[in-house]
């Protein structure tokens, strides 16, 4: 079965840190750019992160930079998302898609008839 399925969410304070992880089953995830999106409570979806196929080049949205590291182990099948210094503002259901698409420089959000279940993350005292 083709599918990704993110992990590593919780709750922790502000200033703390969580790794989230993207662990791909049924094919070969180095293939592919991989982003990471995010859905906070009554907002929409945006795009956190992106890490590239072929040179690992990687895109982080402005409010998460200098916070957030994405990487990927090729021998796990998995792309991380190391957060750091974590705000109540990065809250939300954390996603992976094997798809980055860009949008006037800043990464959009794929379009897909689902997403799965994500992991959520929540940041607060």
């Amino acid at each position: 079965q083709v599918q990704l399925v993110e992990s590593g969410g919780g709750l922790v304070q502000p200033g703390g840190s969580l790794r989230l992880s993207c662990v791909a089953s049924g094919f070969t995830l180095r293939y592919y750019n991989v982003g990471w999106f995010r859905q906070a409570p009554g907002k929409e979806r945006e795009g956190v992160s992106c890490i590239n196929s072929g040179d690992g080049t990687t895109y982080y949205t402005n409010s998460v930079k200098g916070r957030f590291t994405v990487s990927r182990d090729n021998s796990k099948n998995t792309v991380y998302l190391q957060m750091n210094s974590l705000k109540p503002e990065d809250t939300g259901v954390y996603h992976c898609a094997t798809d980055c698409p860009f949008a006037g420089g800043e990464l959009a959000v794929p379009i897909f008839d689902s997403w799965g279940q994500g992991t959520q993350v929540t940041v607060s005292s």
